[in-house]
């Protein structure tokens, strides 16, 4: 015999949250891997023309390789358009997966300053380009995108350290790879030695002659007692209550 069914309705935890369940593309989408994507053309991303309405003579030329789209923008326009992709529920771009650069070994082809946006909701990949002319009177500085996507933050500084890109309005712009008092400039800029700046003899001095005590103790990393010897801006930060490591 079989055993009794319980007909009684499910309890409910009043206070418990509730969340409301996001699925990701269009209604009724299956994800698909895609394939025959040509190297160049094909179908270009909607939110090119999206930007093109809202924006105008801001968004520049466009091009669709490998199935992926690139805008450039003007530089005066970025956190704009940035704060709208990111906001605008046509579009929902709220992933920023990247920050980096692009130069030529072309002297006269100007940096391009990339961000890659995705929008897990539509299922779509932007690629954003911001060039910067290397005539020795344009800035290399672009608009901090901190203040719309958090995740900006080592990005921008990783980007900034590798190839000396300021970020304007950044909360902490400093190197993250390479250590703070590094002297031979922007690792992955074209005219960078690939040996380094300085030759082997004066970078072997300057190693022997920096504290190891004055960055990071080997116990737990933290802060050995040679403070005095830190840099006035980490004295002052690690004297605010941050930590060492962030």
């Amino acid at each position: 015999m079989s055993a009794p069914q319980d007909h009684r309705a499910p309890s409910q935890d009043h206070g418990a949250p509730t969340f409301t369940v996001v699925h990701p593309g269009q209604p009724g989408d299956s994800p698909v891997t895609p394939r025959g994507v040509p190297h160049k053309g094909g179908p270009m991303n909607p939110s090119v023309d999206a930007l093109r309405a809202k924006f105008g003579a801001a968004i520049g030329r466009a091009s669709v390789g490998w199935g992926e789209t690139t805008v450039f923008i003007d530089r005066a326009k970025l956190l704009e358009v940035c704060a709208w992709l990111q906001s605008d529920a046509s579009q929902s771009y709220e992933y920023l997966s990247d920050v980096t650069a692009v130069e030529y070994r072309d002297h006269v082809r100007p940096i391009e300053v990339v961000w890659h946006l995705r929008s897990l909701k539509y299922r779509r990949f932007l690629r954003l380009k911001v060039e910067l002319p290397k005539d020795g009177k344009t800035a290399l500085e672009v608009p901090s995108v901190w203040s719309v996507w958090k995740g900006a933050d080592w990005l921008e500084r990783e980007c900034y350290d590798m190839f000396g890109i300021k970020f304007d309005g950044h909360p902490d712009l400093r190197r993250i790879l390479m250590w703070e008092q590094y002297k031979e400039g922007f690792p992955l800029r074209k005219d960078f030695p690939m040996r380094g700046r300085f030759s082997r003899s004066e970078q072997l001095k300057q190693a022997l002659a920096a504290n190891p005590e004055a960055r990071y103790s080997m116990e737990e990393l933290s802060i050995a007692d040679a403070f005095e010897d830190l840099p006035t801006d980490m004295r002052k930060r690690l004297g605010g209550g941050e930590k060492t490591g962030e």
